[in-house]
């Protein structure tokens, strides 16, 4: 679990660093028509969060959805899911995004954990505010990915590109039977 807490406590970190300087956000966050002088924010934009709220629910589902990867496949294998995830998110940001709006967020590679743990133990159950009980963890995925695309100000093109290779990755593992639980 130290990859997990680590990954937080950068993510709170940089998230410190942008209230104390926010001009560090159009440095580390990702615009697609800037991205060849700054190529760099195809990383650093995975650590950088635009509110409270957004690091809140991000380092919240990254610790419960991680934790439940991370137990499954590995340190190596989480880690590779989280920022090969990341990536594909920022990729189809890059593709599909505003050419000047900076996208910022760890959203791509936490879908990405949430679309290979769908893929591995689709029935799990968790909870989803403000649902009262639980629910499988194939349909909070499916919930959150379509609330992205109708709530402004989300990068959903992120969202999707992280969880399309979340499942990829997802049945990869299913296949090689890195499943230790069946649900």
């Amino acid at each position: 679990m130290n990859a997990i807490l680590f990954l937080v406590a950068l993510n709170i970190l940089v998230f410190v660093f942008t209230l104390l300087r926010p001009q560090l956000i159009y440095v580390l966050g990702l615009t697609p028509a800037l991205v060849t002088q700054q190529p760099w924010t195809i990383i650093t934009n995975m650590f950088v969060h635009a509110s409270f709220s957004h690091i809140l629910f991000n380092m919240i589902s990254l610790y419960f959805l991680g934790s439940f990867l991370y137990r499954l496949v590995g340190e190596p294998d989480f880690l590779k899911v989280y920022f090969i995830g990341g990536l594909a998110g920022n990729v189809l940001y890059i593709v599909l995004g505003p050419a000047m709006v900076p996208g910022v967020g760890a959203s791509g590679a936490i879908f990405a954990i949430g679309g290979a743990l769908a893929m591995m133990a689709p029935r799990l159950p968790v909870l989803v505010f403000p649902l009262p009980f639980p629910v499988p963890l194939w349909g909070a995925m499916t919930f959150f990915l379509f609330f992205s695309f109708i709530w402004a100000g989300i990068a959903w093109q992120a969202h999707l590109g992280g969880f399309l290779l979340g499942l990829l990755v997802g049945y990869y593992f299913k296949r090689r039977g890195r499943r230790l639980y069946y649900y």
